[in-house]
C-alpha cells in the first residue's frame, strides 16, 4: 500500500515528467485531475503544503483542475526521490552497445570494438 508521502512524490514526479528516481528532463509541469479521483485529494494536500498551485477547470483541461508544481515542489522531488539502482559495468557496456547498435552486426562485434578502444585509451593513442 502506497503511503500519502509516496503518493505525493509520485504525483510531483509525474507532473514534471520524471521517473521514480526523480531523473529525466523536466519537460512538463502540470497534473490534471477531477474532483471524483483520489489524486484530487492528494493534489489539494500538495497545494496546502505549498508544493503545487491549483488552476480552475477549463476546456483545455477537459473540465478538470490543473495543478502546477512550485519551485518548492521541485526541491521536494530532488530531496525525497530515492537514489537509482547501481548499474554494473556489464549493464553500462550493454547500454553503450544499445546506443550504438546500428553500427554493429552483433553484440560480439561491439565487444571486440570496445576492447580495442579500451586498449587504445590504456596505451595512450
Amino acid at each position: 500500500m502506497e503511503t500519502i508521502e509516496q503518493k505525493k512524490l509520485h504525483i510531483l514526479q509525474h507532473s514534471l515528467g520524471l521517473d521514480k528516481y526523480g531523473q529525466g528532463n523536466q519537460y512538463r509541469n502540470h497534473f490534471c485531475t477531477g474532483l471524483e479521483t483520489d489524486d484530487y485529494d492528494t493534489c489539494q494536500t500538495l497545494v496546502a503544503d505549498g508544493l503545487m498551485e491549483r488552476r480552475e477547470p477549463s476546456a483545455l483541461t477537459g473540465g478538470d483542475y490543473c495543478f502546477l508544481v512550485t519551485p518548492k515542489g521541485v526541491d521536494f522531488v530532488a530531496l525525497n526521490s530515492p537514489p537509482p539502482p547501481k548499474v554494473t559495468r556489464g549493464q553500462q557496456r550493454y547500454r553503450k552497445y544499445r546506443s550504438m547498435s546500428d553500427c554493429f552486426d552483433s553484440f560480439l562485434d561491439f565487444l571486440y570494438w570496445d576492447r580495442q578502444q579500451q586498449e587504445k585509451e590504456r596505451v595512450g593513442y
